[in-house]
């Protein structure tokens, strides 16, 4: 008997859609061993999830808080990714649109009118700042822009350490390491009742859109596709290799940045040293989860968000560590890569004179 990979001449959008599908699907009894070692019934752990995090009002808004940080960076990533560049750094790039957003709400001392606005436009600015530089050294010197960003990622928050513990700390706050509270008019508005922060809310979706126009219907996404997939045709055909690196870059990390913005102006009112618990890494998850496509994309995060809501209700409930959610997102990844091998190959059994194919 000989089993082999044989490559698939054409990979339907039915394969990857299933493949990712069956990716999560196979993570819940891999992860349902893990409840079971805790002693925990699976089936009872993964109704508190889906109930924490959708059966109530409360749950399915704090759902939606955290897709808008996630959410944002994923659909950032999904352009960067479908240039095969691999930008690791949106947790950094959303720190540092966080930063810009404080330096604005704190010492800018521009009119109160306008505040909101050029907090947005800031973080989106020195968020797109952040990731040019691994941008040139990809583009120019062919750097890997997987070390570079996820060595930035660490640049930034010694950043943050440095201003939430010296010159930004806050006068009123005892010593914590965090900055004054950001005046009123500085603060981003709430969808009555809730966490929701509208503006953020009203950019995920337009950019979601916008990015899902521009891949689908324009130049500039077939040419960008062009890049990830050959970028010794792209040069062949005239199309700018280095010109397409820097704009999914700072696209990518602009979006991160307007997520940053969200977090510090929305949900916190001051910059604090915790800003984000990993949002720009999660993001990597629904970027693959969904294929790429910024609609799509929007989706998984709406379902990863659910997962880290579900996560905290299980932790209190069932008193069940709060990293199992984590390892959820990370066993969810692990397959989705798994099943892009088997979305592009197939299985060949060859028994005797006979094959199989899977």
């Amino acid at each position: 008997m000989e089993i082999r990979l044989e490559r698939r001449q054409t990979v339907s959008r039915r394969i990857n859609v299933s493949s990712r599908i069956l990716a999560v699907l196979l993570s819940l009894p891999l992860i349902g061993l893990l409840f079971a070692a805790y002693g925990v019934n699976p089936v009872d752990a993964y109704l508190r999830i889906f109930t924490g995090a959708f059966g109530s009002p409360y749950g399915f808004c704090e759902t939606i808080v955290k897709t808008l940080p996630i959410g944002l960076c994923a659909v950032g990533l999904t352009l960067a990714y479908r240039a095969r560049v691999l930008n690791i750094g949106a947790e950094g790039q959303l720190i540092i649109g966080s930063m810009a957003a404080t330096w604005v709400a704190l010492y800018s001392g521009l009119p109160q009118s306008i505040i909101i606005i050029v907090m947005l436009l800031a973080g989106f600015i020195l968020g797109a700042a952040w990731a040019l530089l691994p941008a040139l050294l990809k583009s120019r010197l062919n750097i890997s822009e997987v070390i570079v960003t996820l060595m930035m990622n660490y640049i930034s928050l010694k950043l943050l350490d440095y201003v939430v513990t010296g010159p930004w700390r806050g006068l009123t706050q005892w010593g914590f390491p965090q900055t004054d509270p950001f005046p009123s008019y500085a603060r981003l508005p709430m969808i009555v009742g809730t966490r929701i922060h509208y503006y953020t809310l009203i950019l995920l979706l337009a950019s979601t859109l916008i990015l899902y126009v521009l891949m689908k219907r324009t130049k500039i996404g077939y040419e960008v596709k062009v890049v990830g997939g050959n970028p010794d045709a792209a040069k062949y055909a005239g199309i700018s290799v280095t010109k397409n690196i820097l704009l999914v870059m700072l696209v990518s990390g602009g979006l991160a940045g307007v997520a940053g913005v969200g977090e510090v102006a929305g949900i916190h009112g001051r910059l604090i040293r915790g800003i984000s618990p990993g949002y720009g890494y999660t993001a990597i998850i629904p970027a693959w989860l969904g294929g790429l496509d910024p609609l799509a994309t929007l989706i998984a995060s709406f379902f990863i968000s659910g997962l880290m809501v579900g996560g905290d209700a299980i932790q209190i409930s069932l008193r069940l560590p709060s990293s199992l959610v984590y390892v959820f997102n990370g066993m969810i990844l692990l397959l989705i890569i798994s099943s892009e091998v088997l979305a592009k190959y197939r299985i060949v059994i060859k028994i005797g004179g006979s094959r199989i194919w899977i």
